[in-house]
């Protein structure tokens, strides 16, 4: 299974003409690999995300996620898809305050019709992967920033998506726990056979990826060095 972006334009209004955000883009992620999107801020690396994540439609070009083109589907079926195939590991992780590590995971797999015991022990078995076994009955307020970003990713996985897409995930934390999380990020999706899209500003723990790629002004440019 892999992530394909073909020949993707996207453009957004701006006054009485078209800001060009992605401007012919191709992007293929295989299965069991990380690609890093770097660039700096305005280049498309969220765009290119958000169009990947088919949370915004392109306005040419197709996008094919685990074999599935989303041409012509509807706002539902784009949501059935989303909910089954892909894991988004957003910025913040935007726990629910109220519930424990392991009900964070449960209500992720409660949507998708999971029975409650199935759905504890998928969501106590990715705890422990993530190394938060110990932490399963604590609230988000119990947690550090690095804990918290490890309960997120959990969360994103817990209906085992074929494609993982994860935004800035080291922005809110120190150098050794932003490296912690971008190889936790490359050890899951080479175990899990996952297609990662990893988005980031930050250079300095591309080292473990698979592949980097560099965004400029909506051009993919290609691979790039990884430090």
């Amino acid at each position: 299974m892999s992530l394909n972006l073909t020949d993707v334009t996207l453009t957004y209004p701006d006054g009485d003409e078209r800001l060009v955000a992605l401007d012919r883009v191709t992007l293929d992620v295989e299965a069991g690999n990380v690609t890093a999107v770097v660039g700096p801020s305005g280049s498309g690396k969220s765009s290119l995300l958000a169009v990947a994540a088919t949370l915004i439609a392109p306005d040419s070009g197709t996008v094919t996620v685990a074999g599935t083109s989303t041409a012509g589907m509807s706002r539902g079926a784009l949501a059935d898809l989303r909910r089954k195939k892909i894991g988004i590991v957003f910025q913040q992780p935007n726990l629910l305050p109220s519930l424990t590590a392991v009900e964070q995971l449960q209500v992720t797999a409660a949507i998708d019709g999971r029975s409650v015991s199935a759905a504890r022990s998928r969501a106590l078995a990715l705890l422990d992967t993530v190394g938060l076994a110990d932490q399963a009955e604590r609230r988000p307020h119990q947690l550090s920033g690095g804990q918290r970003q490890r309960v997120n990713i959990a969360r994103a996985l817990m209906n085992e998506p074929p494609v993982l897409l994860v935004d800035e995930p080291t922005s809110a934390l120190d150098h050794d726990r932003g490296a912690e999380i971008v190889d936790l990020i490359v050890g899951l999706t080479h175990r899990q056979g996952t297609a990662t899209v990893l988005v980031t500003h930050d250079r300095a723990h591309l080292v473990a990826v698979d592949e980097v790629v560099e965004v400029a002004d909506g051009h993919v440019i290609g691979a790039c060095p990884r430090s």
